[in-house]
């Protein structure tokens, strides 16, 4: 059974699947990871790991969704009949639930920092008063969930409108948007004085820093922004013609992404460095450490403003391809289900979700692991339901899918070369699963 949309273009499948990849992953959480894990040590286990695993998963992902084009749960279905295979879609559906959950809580504060930002509300306040402000905004109960259930239903009138209408169009726009807005604040970071320091502390590694933790950190990162592992890109692919080139949207897709995390590097190091600020502040490095930042600058707060709306372009077209998974699912393409399964996975979401929102105010003292409810949700999907995902798509797909069958997909609106496929299938049938494999023994053993 096909899907009954597709993307009217492949520039529009190119954006959506970027804006997928390009989200939180990449402007909020590569930072601050790479700022407490070294910088530059940090960011070229990224870049290992997102060609050697994250590329070959998701041209992986993109076969599955292609051959069956269908959901992600019939997909699986369709091309293994009579097995439990489905279920690796069904893990994606679950994975996605749990992380808009807490993904939408960051989007709220995003929308709360914007709105302060444009009325002036973050003007002209010391380093000290920024960190307040943030956990005062954070800690406020109300406000938290408020904004919180607004970035949900920004994702849920988008999904509601179907594929070309709402994600592909909202793609178009706040895409090109994005880089056009990073682009102007790359350029202003690294005309501040001292900002040689930052450049070298992202570009320069020190491999000594890497441990374990580093790695696993580094593979969660390359899956996280990338969207594999999830089956999000066995949905998005199953909207895609057939005389696209898959390969060469694959490699569009990652080359934009590490592009992403470069200048999402570039804008952020030099300018925290400049002012002698603390690279490895955490989760708080864009809300609390970059306002001190811009505050400082000519014109600080308009740049201020700009990072916060792309930001929020990223977050939300990220969000668009975690609901969609789940929707198309149930949907299982008839438009009419599609608004009533995007209102009601959407509300489920943001109530799921409120915990989350909840834990840097009433429920900061409710821990399991050492880990806030919000910590938990991120750890769980970061690094133990998106490896355990993208493992077991590795295992599917030279498993129950024909190597010959695969080639021809593979092959389909492209020049791909015989020796180029059997790398890619050497990587995803053996190199994927020990890799994988390797690093989660390596952090369960301790």
């Amino acid at each position: 059974m096909s899907q009954q949309e597709q993307w009217s273009s492949k520039i529009g499948f190119i954006l959506a699947a970027a804006g997928s990849a390009i989200g939180l992953g990449a402007i909020w959480k590569f930072p601050y990871i790479a700022g407490e894990n070294g910088g530059g040590a940090f960011f070229i286990t990224f870049i290992a790991f997102t060609i050697l695993l994250g590329l070959p998963l998701l041209l992986a992902e993109f076969s599955i969704g292609r051959t069956a084009q269908n959901n992600a749960v019939d997909s699986y279905r369709s091309i293994a009949k009579g097995t439990k295979w489905h279920y690796v879609g069904i893990l994606g559906m679950v994975t996605s639930f749990i992380l808009l959950s807490f993904y939408s809580v960051v989007g709220g504060w995003i929308i709360i920092y914007l709105l302060k930002t444009i009325t002036g509300g973050m003007a002209g306040l010391s380093s000290a008063q920024y960190g307040e402000v943030f956990g005062q905004t954070i800690s406020n109960p109300l406000l938290s969930i408020s904004v919180q259930f607004l970035f949900i239903l920004i994702t849920i009138l988008v999904v509601s409108r179907g594929v070309q209408k709402g994600i592909e169009k909202a793609s178009r726009i706040m895409m090109p948007a994005l880089f056009v807005l990073f682009l102007v604040l790359v350029v202003r970071s690294l005309t501040l004085e001292g900002a040689g320091e930052g450049i070298v502390f992202l570009l320069q590694p020190d491999f000594s820093k890497i441990t374990s933790q580093t790695v696993l950190e580094a593979m969660g990162q390359s899956f996280f922004t990338l969207s594999v592992g999830v089956s999000v890109m066995v949905t998005y692919s199953s909207y895609l013609p057939k005389d696209q080139s898959l390969p060469k949207a694959a490699s569009s897709i990652v080359g934009i992404n590490i592009l992403i995390v470069l200048l999402a590097g570039l804008a952020i190091f030099p300018a925290v460095f400049s002012f002698g600020l603390e690279p490895g502040s955490g989760p708080v490095l864009l809300f609390n450490v970059l306002p001190t930042v811009f505050s400082q600058m000519p014109l600080g707060m308009g740049f201020f403003a700009a990072f916060l709306l792309l930001f929020l372009f990223a977050a939300l077209t990220s969000a668009f391809s975690m609901l969609e998974i789940i929707v198309s699912v149930l949907s299982k393409g008839d438009e009419r289900l599609r608004q009533k399964y995007a209102w009601i996975i959407g509300l489920s979401i943001f109530i799921a979700g409120i915990p989350s929102a909840l834990s840097f105010g009433i429920l900061g003292e409710v821990t399991l692991w050492d880990k806030t409810i919000f910590d938990l949700a991120d750890y769980a999907v970061s690094n133990i339901l998106m490896p355990m995902g993208a493992l077991l798509i590795s295992i599917f797909v030279p498993l129950k899918m024909k190597k010959s069958d695969l080639y021809e997909e593979l092959k389909r609106g492209s020049t791909l070369k015989k020796a180029v496929f059997n790398v890619w299938y050497s990587l995803i049938r053996y190199v994927a699963p020990i890799l994988i494999i390797a690093v989660m023994i390596d952090v369960i053993t301790g």
